[in-house]
């Protein structure tokens, strides 16, 4: 069967909607349904599937996401590429609102999630070293320079179960471990697409800076409603990233990620 869409794109909190024009699908899953329809557009020439992660109305708080359900329904579109925009708060003072952090690396704090489509008979075990598509940022990198987006190429994302923020002490905790950003939602979406052999890409968009900063009494604790207000200040550059890194990404794929699953498989 012909594939419907080639990239995948999950929107995240103030990121609902990406192209005019699109058509929703419904999409039937093994593992339930996904958060909403995925809209189909084309984009340079490629066909580009758009889910916003938590429902278009944000009912999905992140410890409910249906990540299996988005990640298979993607997969099943005939996606091998996923970009993943989402919201996160600093951890490092010169990880400013504003910036992008194209992470490569992520640190799992959540608990109690369904993290895998491997729930046996066939054990399998799929290395998450690098987690992320090398292929893929280098292509965002060079978009984000040559948009003049202000951006750090690499970084360590945790991720917390939410749906509430961080303790002062809990982001102390992480800020001193080296850690660069906080999120709710990178795992375990981004694994779930290196078990279906799909590239990811991760766009983390700073919004605040968590819990505060160290040292300077002047920023608050982060909200809700600030973490919208910063998305929406710089949802522009955002599709216009995401529209230039799809432009720019080749046919072919170089890295390992769609052969995730050759030694990953225990059997008697």
């Amino acid at each position: 069967m012909k594939p419907k869409a080639e990239i995948g794109v999950f929107g995240g909190s103030g990121f609902y909607s990406f192209s005019k024009g699109s058509r929703g699908l419904l999409v039937k899953t093994p593992f339930g349904k996904p958060s909403g329809k995925i809209m189909i557009s084309e984009v340079e020439g490629k066909k580009v599937a758009f889910l916003p992660r938590h429902g278009v109305h944000h009912e999905y708080p992140p410890h409910v996401v249906p990540y299996r359900a988005n990640v298979m329904a993607f997969k099943q579109l005939g996606v091998t590429r996923i970009l993943g925009p989402n919201a996160v708060g600093s951890l490092k003072a010169e990880m400013v609102p504003g910036d992008i952090v194209f992470c490569d690396q992520f640190v799992n704090f959540t608990s109690g999630r369904k993290d895998t489509f491997y729930d046996g008979p066939e054990t399998t075990h799929v290395s998450t070293a690098a987690p992320y598509c090398p292929q893929m940022r280098k292509f965002a990198v060079e978009a984000a320079e040559e948009m003049g987006v202000s951006f750090h190429e690499s970084g360590t994302v945790v991720v917390i179960q939410g749906p509430r923020f961080s303790t002062k002490a809990e982001s102390r905790f992480f800020s001193r471990q080296g850690w660069d950003v906080i999120n709710m939602t990178q795992y375990p979406e981004v694994v779930l697409a290196r078990e279906q052999e799909i590239c990811y890409l991760n766009i983390s968009l700073v919004t605040d800076y968590d819990a505060g900063l160290e040292g300077d009494s002047s920023i608050k604790p982060v909200s809700h409603g600030e973490v919208i207000e910063v998305f929406n200040r710089n949802i522009k550059n955002l599709r216009g990233l995401i529209t230039e890194v799809v432009k720019r990404l080749p046919e072919g794929r170089t890295c390992g990620c769609g052969r995730a699953l050759e030694h990953a498989r225990l059997s008697a």
